[in-house]
Formats: C-alpha cells, structure tokens, sequence
C-alpha cells in the first residue's frame, strides 16, 4: 500500500517545498525557516530511497549466477552417478517452468 502512496507525497513535498524556500528567501530571508524547509525535502528523499531500496524485487545479478552454478554442479552430480543427462536437463526445465508460474 505505500508503494502508492509514498512517492506521490514526497513529490508533494518536494514540489511543495520549492516553492516554500522561494516564498520564505522572498519574505525575508529567514534562514531557520528554510532550513527546515530543506530538512523537510531531504527527509522525504531518504523515505523515498529507503522505499526503493527494500521494496527491490529483482536480485542481483550475481545471486543468479551463482544459483546457475550450484543448480549446473548438482545435474553433473546426477550424471556422474549415472542418471540420464538429457531426462535430468527435462526435469530442471519443467521444474524451472513450475516455478515460474
């Protein structure tokens, strides 16, 4: 449910907050209020970049590779104890297959 919601308030808040530095430096140059104004703005960046970073779906690229070895090194596993390599390739697809789904 954040995942909507978030980035549409930081934009609010960045937006917002522009236009609030502009207006406080025109009205007097009030340093604490912009300030806090720019405080405000950065905090809701780190939200923004905290959202995006846990909610990542994907792995890295490296994490899968390393699986691709692993799943390669147990077929040739099976092979070597004597099981028929292209019945043990089927069943690492449809296997692959099943889980996609």
């Amino acid at each position: 449910m954040a995942r909507r919601w978030l980035p549409r308030v930081c934009a609010l808040v960045f937006v917002g907050g522009i236009a609030g530095i502009i207006i406080a430096s025109v009205n007097g140059n009030n340093a604490g209020v912009i300030l806090t104004i720019g405080f405000v703005i950065v905090l809701a960046a780190i939200a923004l970049l905290t959202m995006g970073a846990v909610s990542a779906k994907e792995r890295i690229d490296a994490f899968d590779e390393a699986d691709a070895e692993k799943l390669e090194q147990q077929v040739m596993a099976l092979v070597v104890a004597g099981a028929a390599e292209d019945q043990v390739r089927a069943l690492v697809r449809d296997a692959m297959r099943a889980g996609r789904r």
